[in-house]
């Protein structure tokens, strides 16, 4: 086995990649990092030589050693395209990579473990709330509008689009935010839910889960 990654079990972009690599049928180690305040593995002189970005997930595969969730998914697409989560042909192509960025480039940054306590300790403030709602809202009312009628995200077939929303949703799930006005992403999540690739996934399932 070659693949390791590294991972804590709550994050969101571990969790998509954890997502491909089941999909893709890939052996691959979980390499448990935590993220716990007053743990912060991340942080250590160790991990920081592997990944000075001191971030999670971090993929290791042979000489290939990358940070970045989406460089990792593109890596995997490329690497092992057997079983193919990007659409062969535009404009459905551009389409899945364009849902994709909107949840990890607009929705999930703001809303990661380090701005919520950077809020919480900078600023007195309880942003799990008010905060957290208001970008899933912001960021699930566009995908709604841009997602097929299903039975996934973008029709027959899964996508990296469903490997990115499933963890998006659990998280809004886990924080009790509404997604009754989101009915075709919540049908495409709930129908990942029920395939092994994704439960799997699933954060409880992990080594590392607390």
């Amino acid at each position: 086995m070659s693949i390791k990654l590294y991972s804590y079990w709550r994050s969101s972009a571990a969790y998509r990649l954890r997502i491909a690599l089941n999909l893709k049928g890939l052996a691959h180690e979980i390499v448990p990092i935590s993220l716990m305040p007053g743990v912060s593995e991340q942080r250590s002189d160790a991990y920081r030589k592997r990944n000075p970005q001191m971030l999670v997930p971090f993929l290791e595969d042979g000489e290939v050693a990358i940070g970045q969730s989406m460089a990792m998914l593109e890596y995997l697409e490329e690497r092992y395209p057997k079983v193919k989560l990007l659409p062969a042909e535009n404009p459905l192509r551009s389409q899945v990579r364009a849902f994709c960025n909107a949840i990890s480039c607009d929705i999930h940054p703001i809303l990661n473990l380090r701005i919520l306590e950077y809020i919480r300790s900078e600023f007195a403030a309880d942003p799990m709330h008010k905060w957290y709602a208001h970008w899933v809202h912001e960021g699930f009312t566009a995908l709604e509008a841009l997602a097929s009628d299903g039975p996934y995200v973008f029709g027959n077939t899964l996508t990296l689009a469903d490997v990115l929303l499933v963890p998006q949703m659990y998280n809004a799930r886990r924080f009790n935010v509404s997604l009754d006005n989101y009915p075709r992403l919540v049908a495409a999540v709930d129908l990942c839910n029920e395939i092994t690739a994704f439960k799997a996934a699933m954060p409880e399932h992990q080594p590392d889960a607390t």
